[in-house]
């Protein structure tokens, strides 16, 4: 497994070992103690599981209270995943970070507490995975506006028809946004 920092500090995309031959592939989507000796030492308490059609822009989602950490991973399609960071004390507050996933690249993507979180579907019928570090707690959840100009996240839309719920096209912009300590 290769663990690769990302410009923000807490992010990471891993890059696990697949073992393929004609017959098809192996890999470890989680192993406790690889992730440990890692550093990602995580207690996981719910699974999800979401499957979107090209230009589902699902995001950009945190809980506070009880922000959730996120390993986040495409098992068919592809997608374009983003995190922002809303830790009030960091020195990139207000900054992201995006990584393409894929069923191909089969890479995962590590977002810590504290990091509002989305995704843009790349192909139809894209399986995205994520476990949870934290259960799920409608009352606490927000949304970041997905185009937030003080944000400025670079989505990939080149021909796509960009396709939110309502609960995301009402995001809050970062001014608006209670950061977390």
């Amino acid at each position: 497994m290769k663990i690769v920092p990302c410009e923000i500090d807490g992010l990471l995309v891993i890059e696990p070992d697949v073992h393929g031959d004609e017959r098809g592939f192996f890999m470890e989507s989680w192993n406790r103690r690889t992730f440990a000796k890692a550093g990602l030492d995580r207690d996981f308490v719910q699974d999800n599981h979401s499957r979107s059609q090209k230009g589902v822009l699902r995001g950009m989602h945190f809980q506070n209270p009880g922000p959730q950490g996120k390993l986040v991973r495409v098992v068919r399609g592809a997608v374009f995943d983003a995190a922002v960071d809303l830790r009030r004390s960091s020195p990139t507050f207000g900054q992201w970070a995006g990584v393409t996933l894929s069923g191909e690249n089969r890479r995962m993507f590590w977002v810590p507490q504290g990091f509002a979180h989305g995704f843009l579907t790349l192909e139809d019928d894209t399986d995205f995975l994520y476990k949870c570090d934290a259960a799920y707690a409608p009352e606490a959840e927000h949304s970041l506006a997905w185009d937030d100009p003080e944000v400025a996240i670079d989505w990939p839309l080149d021909d796509l028809d960009v396709q939110l719920s309502s609960k995301d096209r009402n995001g809050l912009p970062l001014s608006a946004v209670e950061p977390f300590a």
